[in-house]
This record gives C-alpha cells, sequence and structure tokens, in this order.
C-alpha cells in the first residue's frame, strides 16, 4: 500500500484512502478519562418530569357522492387514538441525566372520508436506569426494578367520533362529529436507587473506593480527603463459575445522615436495594467498634430493620500497626463475623470472596424459596 500523491496546490480529501484492512488495524482513540468532579454533574439520581399523552384525533365528516348516487350517506370515519407516555427500564442507562424535563406522546391523526379511521399516534418511549421509583404527590406509583419492565407514565387521549358514528335510522344524514379527547397530563418525581447485591457501607476515608478497585474493575476516585466518593459506584464481582456479584460503594456517611447531615439521605436511599450489607470499618482508629454502632443507627432511622439484613464486617487498613492492635478488641465488643483485611496490599482478600460467595447464595436460595427471580447481572 502506498499513500495517495496529490499535486502541489490540491487540497487533501476528507474521505480516507486507505484500504478496509488497513483502517481495520488501526488504534482506536480512547475516551478521555472523567475526574469525579466533572463525574458528578453527569449522575443524577432525582429527575422532576411532566408528561402528557398524545391528544386524539377529531373525527371526520363527510357524505359519500360518486355519479349516480346522489344520497350516499356519511362516511366520516373516527379519529384515531392520542399515543401514551411509556417509562422503559433499561441496564444500559446509569443516570437519569439523559431523562429531559417534559415528554409528550404523537397525536392521532384525523378520521378522513370513505370510512378511514385515523391513525393511531405512536407511543413515547422514556428509557430509565433499572431502580428507578416513580412517585406522584409523594406517593410510589410504579417501581421498575427488572429490565425491560414498562409503566405507563401518561395515557393518550381517545379519538374522536366521525359523523358516521352517529348514523341511525331517525338520523341518516347526521353532520354531527366530536374532537378527539386530550392526553392525560401529569408531573412525575424519578428517584433512582442502586440496584446491587451488596452494599459497602462506611464512614469517609474508611477504604471503600480502594476496597472497591481491589476486587473489581471499577475505578473511583481514591485520594486521602473525606467524601472523595460524590456518587455511587457499581462494581462486579466474577467467579469461575460465571456468577456475577453487584457490589456498590455507598458514598460516606456521618452521623446525623438520617437528619440530612453530609450527603445525607440523597444516598441512603440506594442501600434500600441491597440484599446484604458490607460494613467497612477503619482498623487505624481508636476503638472501631463505635464506628460500626453509628452506622447501624443511622440506618435504623432511615428505615426500620435496614440494619437488620445480612452482613459482615470488614477491618480495613490490616497493614498499619495500630490496626493489629485493635483487632482483637473489635472481634470481642461484636457479635458479627469480622474479615480483616488490606485493600491496598490485597492481603486477605481471598476470605472476603469465599464469604462474599456464601452470603450471595443464601440470598439466592431466599428468594427462589418466595418464589422470586433473583437479580442477576
Amino acid at each position: 500500500w502506498r499513500p495517495l500523491q496529490l499535486p502541489a496546490g490540491v487540497l487533501q480529501p476528507n474521505f480516507s484512502t486507505t484500504c478496509a484492512k488497513c483502517s481495520k488495524n488501526r488504534r482506536l482513540r480512547h475516551k478521555r478519562a472523567i475526574s469525579e468532579r466533572k463525574l458528578t454533574r453527569y449522575f443524577v439520581d432525582h429527575r422532576k418530569v411532566r408528561v402528557v399523552g398524545g391528544q386524539g384525533g377529531g373525527g371526520g365528516h363527510s357524505f359519500h357522492s360518486e355519479p349516480r348516487k346522489i344520497f350516499g350517506g356519511p362516511d366520516g370515519g373516527n379519529g384515531g387514538d392520542g399515543g401514551h407516555v411509556i417509562l422503559k427500564a433499561d441496564q444500559q442507562i446509569k443516570s437519569l441525566f439523559s431523562v429531559l424535563p417534559f415528554y409528550k406522546g404523537f397525536n392521532g391523526e384525523r378520521g378522513r372520508s370513505k370510512n378511514c379511521y385515523g391513525a393511531n399516534g405512536a407511543h413515547m418511549y422514556v428509557k430509565v436506569p433499572v431502580g428507578t421509583s416513580v412517585k406522584e404527590n409523594g406517593k410510589v406509583v410504579a417501581d421498575l426494578t427488572i429490565h425491560g419492565e414498562e409503566y405507563v407514565a401518561a395515557y393518550g387521549g381517545a379519538g374522536g367520533k366521525g359523523n358516521r358514528f352517529f348514523l341511525s335510522n331517525e338520523e341518516r344524514a347526521p353532520t354531527c362529529f366530536t374532537p378527539g379527547e386530550p392526553g392525560q397530563e401529569r408531573v412525575l418525581h424519578l428517584e433512582l436507587r442502586t440496584t446491587a447485591h451488596a452494599g459497602l457501607v462506611g464512614f469517609p476515608n474508611a477504604g471503600k473506593s480502594s476496597l472497591l478497585r481491589a476486587i473489581s474493575r471499577a475505578r473511583p476516585a481514591v485520594a486521602a480527603y473525606p467524601f472523595t466518593t460524590l456518587n455511587p459506584h457499581v462494581g462486579i464481582v466474577h467467579y469461575q463459575d460465571y456468577e456475577q456479584i453487584a457490589v456498590a460503594d455507598i458514598p460516606g456517611l456521618i452521623k446525623g445522615a438520617h437528619q440530612n447531615r453530609g450527603l445525607g439521605m440523597a444516598f441512603l436511599r440506594h442501600i434500600e436495594r441491597c440484599s446484604f450489607l458490607l460494613y467497612v470499618v477503619d482498623l487505624s482508629v481508636s476503638q472501631p467498634w463505635v464506628q460500626l454502632q453509628d452506622l447501624k443507627y443511622e440506618l435504623e432511622q432511615y428505615q426500620k430493620g435496614l440494619s437488620e439484613r445480612p452482613c459482615v464486617v470488614i477491618g480495613n487498613k490490616i497493614d498499619l500497626a495500630e490496626s493489629r492492635i485493635n483487632l482483637p478488641l473489635l472481634k470481642e465488643q461484636i457479635d458479627e463475623r469480622v474479615i480483616a483485611l488490606s485493600a491496598l496490599t490485597g492481603d486477605n482478600l481471598e476470605e472476603l470472596f469465599l464469604h462474599l460467595r456464601e452470603l450471595y447464595d443464601s440470598y439466592v436460595q431466599t428468594e427462589q424459596s418466595r418464589g422470586q427471580n433473583p437479580v442477576k447481572w
């Protein structure tokens, strides 16, 4: 292959002059990495949406006319129905950022002559992430937790009746017809709650993001200052039998989070979807068991029974000298199982993988015994 030689003064063409084989071998341009600060602008977990169904088409008004047939009678057809506005859960959508504040269904067509009905308006489909709750006036009206699940947010109006519809023995030449009805109008509040099997719960700088990077391919931001993670991240833990466990990194909580302090209730609702919890405790601080008590108190104040879900306590930063001293003290103070590890060096991650699989298997058996399908990734 040789490059195309162009004479002087001739502009370079704006299309590729290489062969198809050479084009495929070119290195693809990598996407630019987005920082955590910029990522928060694109992650939206709450959206107010106004939806209006499509208006129905008006009924037709006409009389049949052809040679040698003077009184053909009415032949105006009915109008088409307006299209619905439908919310559809899609696992490829991860945020409500792409959801617009207003949607309207397509209008139905008007009825025509020769008894032709107007076409129905097409439905307007709005893709939302899996785990989206739909609220109206503070009440949950839909909960989209399965991929492909749909909810009709606004119904389209019915089409009008043509003058053919009003034909009767008493009225042989009706001239009346009805317009199409307007579509349903509603104001809905969409809330995204992360759907994951396990949730990493802990105070800021406990090492939750570092732990998620160590056990999965997720890459949340890691830094030496609190509140590094400003939005939930979901990582997938793979096993040899092709089972996949989703672990969510919930942003750090503080005392009074149930009173909307710190990041507050904006991220406490993401823990509701988790089937079991992983409490991440910093072993290097004094009295690490106090952190666990405060975390359970915040969860219980937010929703009763949330702190009683299956859990395991992860003692992070075991590579530090202070952590080795506090580890036996932590095991004496609490009744839950404690897994001591280091997300930085990778020490004792195998025990976490094994226990995480045990929690997942018990969750699957519980869901199947209830006759429900467990969430699969």
